[in-house]
Parts: C-alpha cells; structure tokens; sequence
C-alpha cells in the first residue's frame, strides 16, 4: 500500500524482444534438438558455487512492487511453466549502490521462452495476474543468502510502480 508521502507511477509492459532486453540480459526461444551451441544459447556465469535449478511456487505476486534486487556474482535464469505469460521489471547493471528509478523497465514475458539476466541486472519479479504461477530458477546455491542486494524504492526515493 502506498503511503501519503510515496508516488505510485505506472509502467507499461512492453513485449519482450532480444533487442528491447539486451541490456538487461538475453530472452531464449526455443532451438532446433542437436543445434551446436552459440550466442543465441543462455551465456551463463555461475562459476562462484554451486549451480542450482528449481522449480519455485509464486502466489498472489500481482503488477506492483516497491524493491527491486541484484545479483553480482552471478547470471539468473527464469522462465514459467505451463506457458504462462508473466511481468519482470528491470534495470540495467552498474557501478552505483542503487538504480536510477528513471531506468526501470517493464516487459511481457510470454510462456514459451525464458530470460536470463545479466550479473548486476536490477530486477522485480517474476509478477503475474494467476493466483498461483510456477517458475523454473537457475542461480547459485547460496544467491539468496549471500548475493542478494536488494533497494527498497519506496524508503529511497518514495516512489513505487505499477506494471500496467
């Protein structure tokens, strides 16, 4: 809930395209069984601990969102199952301690690809309209416990968003 102080602002999802996403990360369609790999394959970094791919149960996330978050030690990778479509909000990797508000990005996500960010990529989701949705996850072991910065809009810059 917004507070008197804070300003809701909308985003407008824009479909996701290799070219829209490319400072953010890559989005990967499906390939022809037996295709040598290349740069349209997932470039993956998770050479600092140990690999993990799950499944995670989303409930109840809806459109809007005051924190965003990062990882700097390695990629993240996300895609739903059952082809449902889902949100993400982004901006891109850098330097400074938190984004610039003015960056952040909103893309439509259908269900038959997935992303993969970028290291550093500031991100806010995966958010869907379903009760319930399921997402594949491929990060480290230990992303969340051990890299896992995460800016709270509303308290820096009183701001919050909405994904329309």
């Amino acid at each position: 809930m917004t507070s008197p102080s804070t300003t809701l602002k909308s985003l407008t999802a824009e479909s996701i395209s290799e070219a829209a996403f490319a400072p953010f990360g890559q989005v990967i369609f499906p390939s022809e069984d037996g295709a040598p790999y290349g740069p349209d394959d997932a470039q993956l970094k998770l050479d600092e601990g140990i690999p993990r791919f799950y499944i995670m149960r989303l409930e109840g996330k809806g459109r809007q969102f005051h924190a965003i978050t990062r990882h700097r030690r390695c990629t993240q990778c996300l895609g739903a199952l059952a082809g449902a479509e889902w949100l993400m909000a982004v901006a891109p990797p850098s330097d400074a301690d938190v984004p610039d508000p003015a960056d952040i990005k909103a893309f439509r996500i259908p269900g038959n690809c997935f992303i993969k960010l970028h290291v550093g990529t500031w991100h806010a989701g995966p958010l869907f309209d379903a009760p319930v949705v399921d997402f594949y996850n491929l990060e480290l072991s230990d992303t969340n416990v051990v890299d896992h910065q995460t800016c709270n809009l509303r308290s820096r810059f009183h701001v919050e968003f909405e994904i329309v």
